[in-house]
């Protein structure tokens, strides 16, 4: 199940990834929902979704607490 989640957020946030604002509320529930294990994954990513996408660098702060 969680996995799904995973994916799940992965997906979600690719699809709001066009607003910097939703994505970066999504990311907060994300952190909120996943494993740690899973929070390490979905930093790598993040990282690779913001090569093409470098206006949502200042969510990443969501990432660090």
């Amino acid at each position: 199940m969680a996995r799904a989640m995973f994916e799940y957020t992965k997906t979600i946030l690719n699809k709001v990834s066009f607003d910097s604002v939703l994505f970066c509320k999504e990311l907060q529930k994300a952190v909120k929902r996943l494993l740690p294990y899973e929070i390490e994954e979905l930093k790598i990513w993040v990282d690779n979704l913001l090569v093409d996408k470098p206006d949502l660098n200042h969510c990443l702060v969501y990432l660090n607490p």
